[in-house]
């Protein structure tokens, strides 16, 4: 029997406004909680035994302007446990950053728009302001949970306590560290950045290395074409990418008290290449269409010819709305168009400009096997709309709409082939997905993720699924109700029982 313990965030005066950003699935829940011995319907697969880091962003107050957003919610980082004895356990609290604290003191919202410092309360200035609400990172035995404006903190991976804001041992330069870290599985260095690295819309890039025992060893600076939203990057065997999209920051705009992001549909966007272990002087700019932009990467590798191939979930303009809304680009949600686009170039070459194919449907949060980080991956996962639904998807999440099927697809050739693919019914939605290998080389692995169910007006059933990654269509062959209303998460990790035993 589960057995359960929570705690409700305090009341507070003003209500939450009724925008997208804060009812149905984004209806803020404020609870920390603890439940232990969840029944399993099905069997656990070995492998899957240990924990589901998710990065859930919850409001602990209601905000201070009511056209905030759902990615200034305060981070909560979530553990979904898997245990030898086919239960599970699931806990979630909040991150105490600088700004939970400093909100928390007061009773309610101290801090203004979205990654606008000048609209804040006066007397919260220099207080570190980000959220860590995006992705947690397990690297070397350390949890840390990340959003791009700041430095992560670090997370007890166990009790989930917030151990403190986290700048490896003092050698971090810059302010920022990126929630898309890349690891690669040969040398279990971590590679990361920073944009905005000095301050608000600031062109200056942080380029990371980190070693396989956790120390920074690298820390590059450069400049972008102009400042962008760097979202996620890439790596290789023998480089690292930085792709540049057109939404932009000014500094002006910000002072002015006005939105952090506007995206430019009239501007280039560029991919930057360099050696991974080379010097920042040898990045190569190579111009890409105007006004796309992307948020996420399948992958990147080199072919036989030493030919550079990115894959990356590619949109004709900005995916989330509020930031079409601030940029005066009115297009229905249909006109949104996109693709699991590749990138290709020479990087020893003399073109500078991309050249680009389509390699998948649309959709989002693309996944490969942790293994195959950095070089050729014949296929792939990643979460899609099925084109046969009969109705509309659920709202939720910062774009507003929640995808509903997951598909396997071919990408070893020019064009992407749907391998497999598990589509769910009306009124149902998938989180972003991990992907846990297979003791079995012969074997696909396991894809973990969570499931949302609308059963009535603002009611839902949320449960944890292990898909099998080589026959999705079967459905889950194991599954757990999580018996708690859940928030939306952005991004999630995998960690095996054994790498967690040996951390502690």
């Amino acid at each position: 029997m589960a057995t359960i313990a929570g705690a409700d965030a305090p009341a507070t005066a003003k209500q939450f406004p009724q925008t997208s950003h804060f009812v149905g699935l984004n209806q803020p829940v404020g609870q920390e909680l603890s439940l232990t011995g969840l029944s399993v319907e099905g069997t656990l697969p070995p492998e899957v035994l240990g924990s589901f880091y998710r990065a859930v962003p919850d409001p602990h107050f209601a905000p201070k302007f009511d056209d905030d957003n759902v990615l200034s919610g305060d981070g909560m980082i979530s553990r979904v446990s898997f245990n030898a004895d086919n239960t599970v356990d699931y806990a979630i609290r909040y991150v105490r950053t600088a700004r939970w604290l400093a909100e928390e003191d007061k009773g309610h919202a101290r801090f203004g728009r979205y990654r606008n410092p000048f609209t804040d309360d006066a007397d919260v200035a220099g207080i570190d302001r980000t959220v860590a609400n995006t992705t947690p990172v397990w690297h070397a035995g350390r949890l840390l949970m990340t959003k791009e404006d700041g430095r992560p903190y670090a997370i007890d991976p166990v009790t989930l306590e917030t151990r403190g804001s986290y700048d490896f041992g003092g050698k971090l330069k810059s302010k920022t560290v990126t929630a898309h870290v890349r690891i690669d599985a040969a040398t279990s260095e971590m590679f990361l950045y920073g944009y905005e690295a000095d301050g608000e819309a600031s062109t200056k890039i942080a380029y990371l290395i980190v070693d396989k025992d956790g120390h920074l060893t690298s820390e590059q600076w450069f400049d972008a074409p102009y400042c962008a939203m760097m979202h996620d990057f890439a790596i290789t065997e023998n480089y690292a990418l930085f792709p540049i999209y057109p939404t932009t920051c000014s500094l002006e705009r910000l002072k002015a008290g006005g939105d952090h992001w506007v995206h430019e549909q009239e501007t280039d966007s560029w991919l930057g290449i360099m050696p991974r272990y080379g010097n920042v002087s040898d990045m190569r700019w190579f111009k890409g269409p105007k006004g796309v932009s992307a948020y996420h990467f399948m992958n990147a590798f080199e072919d036989a010819n030493g030919i550079i191939h990115f894959d990356q979930c590619l949109s004709n303009t900005n995916a989330f709305p509020f930031i079409r809304e601030a940029s005066g680009i009115h297009m229905a949600p249909w006109e949104v168009q996109g693709a699991l686009t590749r990138w290709s170039v020479d990087p020893k070459g003399d073109a500078t400009d991309v050249t680009q194919s389509v390699v998948g449907p649309p959709g989002d949060f693309p996944l490969i096997p942790a293994r195959m980080q950095g070089r050729p991956n014949p296929y792939g996962w990643m979460l899609t709309m099925d084109p046969q639904m009969k109705g509309p998807p659920l709202a939720g999440g910062p774009v507003g709409a929640m995808f509903n099927t997951i598909i396997r697809l071919d990408v070893a050739g020019a064009a992407g082939q749907v391998l497999d693919a598990l589509a769910l019914p009306v009124g149902w939605s998938l989180n972003e997905p991990v992907h846990v290998p297979s003791n079995d080389p012969d074997h696909l692995g396991y894809i973990v993720t969570i499931v949302d169910h609308q059963t009535g007006d603002n009611q839902f059933e949320h449960a944890a699924w292990v898909l099998d990654a080589g026959a999705l269509h079967k459905g889950p062959v194991a599954k757990v109700a999580i018996p708690a209303r859940l928030r939306p998460q952005v991004h999630g990790w995998w960690v095996p029982q054994g790498a967690l035993d040996a951390a502690e």
